[in-house]
């Protein structure tokens, strides 16, 4: 049947007019799209900017080694000839808009200063807030000025991973820039986490994307543009094979680092899960603010301060910001119901400090600061000295004396005093830990310092 329109055309040539205009216009549309920016191409545009390159410098001593050995025989005191050089090259990743950044903790283990370099050229220096050599995942500060943002990059499930998806690396190779290379996950990783062993080959994610010195900290991604790993290393025995630490893994550290006690020295007192779609308290410290607030394990957060976190590094932010002067109100979900709580956030030194210590330990012990141990004749500086011991006190039973130096608990070295509170708060009363401690030499002797440990069962 042939359709005649009042314009003496027929039906049949507009349709076919108009089937010619849509395909020329559909053929314009391909000419004008470009072919080349692909699902790779779009996500390293998205999270590109939030790449950083990390600089470090160490002092190091250049005194001649013979000229100091002569003087000291002769009983001169060798000023130390120090110098500052550079001493790594890597790459990290901004997590936040405010300034933190994520990398490997050998990236910046042992520096002085470190040094970030973002995608539009500028150069902040930046300050280590927390790492560890267990997770090898480390976060830093921007020493930033008022006002300035940054771009974060979006973060994957944790267990948003597919064998055999494209994932691309993003870093710094070689100290030469920015730069991007593709490959596939090959493998995930294969065991279960384990808070007291470090990480290493069987709990990585394993690429063929290639990770060079230099993409050390910098981000594995996915075609979405949010980061799945932190590249850790290479495999040199292997053509090819690449390693980075799962974002799982990432997320563990991070709910330690990003802390109001790590970042503001502020006593929140709970662990949050970081990295999943609920912020679910997994952790609550006994006599904590988060324990009298009535914070419990479980516990689901639904707001802070009357704002709804879209994730944890939003919930840390703003719990941050709180600070200690004023309660912040926190919006939970507990067994199907919903309840406010108040936590008031404490200064970490108003609570672990020289007080907490004699009560654990009946022990009134001072910082050993370089000032002190000049002052004392101790030729070493560092730990906590001994000023006195309380009458029948557990540190008395155990023959702890005055001018005894304490520098670690149970083997591991303590930084400070906020570092030794926590951990004598975390035992229980009648637990024994064992102080590892320096005593000077007894009346008599040669003039040797006595290192061991001492067993002391807390109050």
């Amino acid at each position: 049947m042939k359709v005649i329109l009042s314009n003496g055309l027929s039906l049949r040539r507009v349709t076919w007019f108009a089937l010619a205009v849509g395909c020329g216009l559909l053929m314009a549309q391909a000419q004008v799209a470009d072919v080349r920016r692909d699902a790779t191409v779009t996500a390293v545009e998205r999270a590109m900017p939030s790449v950083v390159n990390i600089a470090t410098t160490t002092v190091v001593d250049n005194t001649d080694p013979a000229f100091r050995w002569r003087a000291e025989f002769f009983g001169y005191r060798v000023r130390p000839q120090l110098a500052e050089v550079p001493s790594s090259v890597g790459s990290g990743v901004i997590i936040d808009e405010t300034g933190y950044v994520l990398t490997n903790e050998h990236v910046v283990k042992g520096a002085n200063r470190i040094w970030v370099k973002l995608m539009d050229g500028r150069e902040i220096e930046a300050e280590r807030v927390a790492g560890t050599r267990k997770t090898d995942v480390a976060l830093l500060k921007m020493k930033t000025k008022e006002g300035d943002k940054f771009t974060p990059m979006r973060f994957a499930a944790d267990d948003d991973l597919l064998l055999g998806e494209t994932v691309i690396t993003l870093g710094n190779p070689f100290g030469l820039g920015g730069s991007v290379s593709k490959g596939i996950l090959s493998s995930k990783s294969r065991r279960p986490a384990n808070e007291d062993s470090a990480l290493d080959v069987a709990d990585w994610l394993q690429t063929d994307a290639a990770i060079n010195p230099g993409n050390s900290g910098g981000p594995l991604i996915n075609v979405r543009g949010e980061l799945i790993g932190l590249n850790v290393a290479v495999y040199r025995e292997g053509h090819g094979i690449g390693f980075a630490i799962p974002i799982k893994r990432v997320n563990e550290a991070l709910s330690r680092y990003f802390t109001p006690e790590g970042t503001k020295a502020l006593w929140f007192g709970a662990r949050v899960r970081s990295g999943a779609s609920l912020l679910e308290i997994t952790a609550v410290e006994p006599a904590s603010p988060a324990d009298r607030g009535g914070l419990r394990v479980g516990d689901v957060i639904l707001q802070v301060a009357g704002k709804v976190p879209r994730n944890f590094i939003e919930f840390m932010r703003e719990l941050n910001a709180a600070g200690s002067k004023e309660p912040v109100s926190l919006l939970i979900r507990r067994a199907g119901a919903q309840q406010t709580l108040s936590v008031r956030l404490v200064p970490e030194r108003d609570f672990f400090n020289a007080e907490l210590v004699r009560q654990k330990l009946g022990l009134h012990v001072q910082e050993l600061t370089r000032e002190l141990a000049e002052n004392m004749s101790f030729p070493f500086y560092g730990g906590f000295v001994v000023a006195d011991v309380d009458k029948d006190s557990p540190a008395a039973e155990a023959k702890m004396e005055k001018y005894f130096v304490v520098q670690g608990v149970d083997n591991q070295p303590v930084r400070d005093l906020v570092e030794l509170g926590r951990v004598l708060h975390a035992k229980r009363a009648g637990d024994t830990v064992r102080l590892n401690v320096i005593a000077p030499p007894k009346r008599g002797s040669y003039g040797w310092l006595r290192e061991g440990t001492v067993a002391v069962k807390l109050k």
